[in-house]
């Protein structure tokens, strides 16, 4: 299919949103993280709710522990989100052409974004593992990336591997969301306006993040008890007290998981910490897609002015 310059724009745009979107709610997603890998029966439990975690860090003069492993959680998004962004418009450019229909179905979208998801998963794991152990570790004693790497065999680097695969449901519902309705409003706008079909343009901050809120609520709340689990099997181990925050790392699967949550929380453990999850991830995602919005026009404009400066020089290379 050639250079797909509209793929590469996307996934440009996508990426740096990630990275914005990360750094300004990682120490709320550090609080959360160490809260939902916590499985100890109600009178054990350390933290009681989401700001216990946050006071902990003020009290102990760790403020600043709440930004450990954000470096390769940076990384991971900005790859990532890369990747994914690229993938999903590269399937869905293809399926468009393979299929000679204008518009993606919902059915299609979903299988779009879940194959752009799983190449996602496979090739960022062991960096989504290691940055979930960096923010579940003690406040203070975080390990460093390559040192969590190489302390790690490779199974090791890919746990939760098979249950990050299937939580590939979860973007492939929130951008099918969050692009039908996109569609729906950018016609519905277009058609009250000018009364001509809708073609390719940026929504409006406002709009974009309320939509990505909306798109992201709807997926997080299906799929909040495999996000926990996934979150048990990669946390770091605790010392504390001798009881582990989260099954040992070589015994852990996705049903040692399940069992801890209903032998120590009951059926209502599996939604713990869902009030903080959503908070973050509709945050983060909203700011995401407004960013990706804002700046997709820019990197479309910047990456064409590339194309034709490269054109040029091969044509003087070749009459050189």
């Amino acid at each position: 299919m050639g250079f797909d310059l509209e793929s590469l724009s996307d996934a440009t745009s996508g990426a740096i949103g990630a990275l914005v979107s990360t750094t300004i709610l990682y120490p709320l997603d550090t609080c959360k993280t160490k809260y939902q890998a916590e499985v100890r029966a109600r009178h054990q439990q350390k933290y009681r709710n989401i700001s216990d975690v946050l006071w902990e860090a003020i009290s102990t003069r760790q403020v600043l522990s709440l930004y450990q492993g954000l470096g390769t959680k940076n990384l991971q998004s900005f790859i990532s989100q890369f990747i994914y962004f690229y993938g999903y418009s590269f399937f869905k450019r293809l399926y468009l052409q393979k299929s000679g229909n204008k518009s993606i179905g919902t059915r299609a979208n979903l299988i779009v974004a879940a194959a752009a998801g799983a190449c996602t998963v496979i090739v960022t794991q062991p960096l989504d593992t290691a940055s979930s152990r960096m923010q579940t570790s003690e406040f203070g004693k975080s390990k460093g990336l390559w040192k969590s790497l190489s302390e790690s065999t490779w199974s090791e680097a890919f746990d939760g591997l098979g249950i990050s695969l299937l939580l590939t449901s979860n973007p492939s519902i929130q951008y099918t969301v969050f692009d039908q309705l996109k569609q729906r409003l950018l016609r519905r706008r277009l058609k009250r306006e000018t009364g001509k079909e809708p073609s390719p343009e940026a929504l409006p901050a406002f709009s974009a993040f309320f939509l990505g809120a909306l798109s992201k609520c709807v997926a997080t709340f299906l799929t909040y008890p495999a996000i926990r689990c996934k979150v048990m099997l990669q946390a770091a181990a605790s010392d504390e007290d001798g009881i582990n925050q989260a099954p040992q790392r070589n015994k852990s699967t996705v049903s040692d998981a399940l069992c801890s949550i209903w032998k120590r929380e009951g059926p209502l453990g599996f939604y713990k910490g869902i009030r903080a999850q959503i908070l973050k991830t509709v945050l983060s995602s909203a700011l995401l897609l407004m960013i990706k919005e804002k700046i997709t026009k820019t990197s479309w404009v910047l990456l064409l002015a590339l194309q034709k400066i490269l054109s040029m020089t091969r044509g003087r290379l070749k009459s050189a």
